[in-house]
């Protein structure tokens, strides 16, 4: 089996089964012992505690594994899913910022702009993305590519993983609010097909700031709100020791907020989550992407705009 960074509490006894299956089958070819009938007979076991325990999770589990360190990021989604991918720096104005990935790749023969939010794996790289956490100018390069996109009339795959935008004083100071909603603004009036994809964490104005799609898809245990559960639980009841709560109560799973059209399609992931097999959950996020861009790309400009403003107009209602 693949070894992991990390195991939560809820996949041990998975993990300890399947390393109980690994250690029979090299007793087995060191031995010359026919286990055959034994290790059939745990695998199957395995299977069936895999699909009890990954079916019944709760959206702070799904939480956990949303941000799983062997996780595949955008990065190696980019890498699996695209060919001759090539990245464009900088935002024109202050500078680049590599916690915002942009460029033009080739998906199959579909050739699109790509933005990605990347959070980076090793330590070094954590630091060197800013966790995922977008300055201005990420959010300046990420608008820039989108215009070119409409200059050359290319469509664009947006990929949101991030605990939100960075909130540092120079941030603020650079115009962060002022950056996300100006892209909010000119997102919603492209004239190309836009495809927004969240991959693991969606977080605040921080995954909206690319967020604005004609259609928006979401990874199986991925989680999108407008507060990370610590977050709201450190607001509301003044612990963030209350984030499995405050989890379930913003709804903030794939399966919650396809009920309530925040987003359109939620992608399959193997069982058990994206790190069990990071190419085979690559490929499908790169099946249902070509078989939505293709179905855009049939509509005109301003049928695309206008069917844009409406969906995200039409989200949520007024209670009295």
């Amino acid at each position: 089996m693949r070894q992991f960074k990390m195991v939560y509490d809820f996949e041990k006894p998975i993990v300890e089964l399947e390393n109980k299956i690994d250690e029979m089958l090299r007793y087995s070819e060191e031995m010359g012992v026919d286990l055959n009938a034994d290790i059939k007979r745990l695998k199957k076991k395995c299977d069936s505690l895999k699909e009890d325990v990954y079916s019944g999770l709760t959206a702070a589990q799904k939480v956990k594994l949303a941000r799983h360190p062997d996780r595949p990021s955008s990065l190696d989604y980019i890498k699996m899913m695209t060919d001759d991918f090539v990245e464009l720096h900088g935002d024109r104005y202050f500078g680049d910022d590599p916690a915002m990935i942009t460029g033009f790749g080739w998906m199959d023969d579909l050739k699109m702009v790509i933005i990605a939010q990347e959070k980076g794996k090793t330590t070094k790289e954590k630091l060197y993305r800013n966790f995922g956490m977008a300055n201005p100018e990420g959010y300046r390069k990420a608008l820039r590519m989108m215009k070119m996109a409409a200059k050359f009339n290319k469509p664009i795959l947006s990929i949101i993983d991030t605990p939100g935008a960075y909130p540092g004083i120079g941030a603020e100071e650079r115009g962060q609010a002022e950056a996300i909603a100006k892209n909010l603004l000119e997102m919603s009036r492209l004239p190309v097909p836009v495809i927004a994809a969240i991959v693991g964490e969606g977080a605040s104005g921080g995954a909206l700031g690319i967020g604005v799609g004609d259609t928006i898809l979401m990874m199986e245990n991925s989680w999108y709100s407008v507060i990370s559960p610590e977050g709201c639980a450190a607001i509301r009841w003044r612990d963030a020791a209350h984030a499995p709560l405050a989890a379930t109560a913003l709804k903030l799973t794939a399966k919650d907020l396809i009920k309530q059209n925040v987003i359109d399609i939620i992608v399959k992931e193997p069982l058990g989550g994206a790190h069990w097999d990071p190419e085979e959950t690559a490929q499908s996020l790169k099946k249902v992407v070509i078989k939505e861009m293709k179905k855009l790309l049939k509509k005109k400009p301003e049928e695309l705009i206008r069917a844009r403003i409406e969906k995200f107009d039409k989200m949520g209602h007024w209670e009295e």
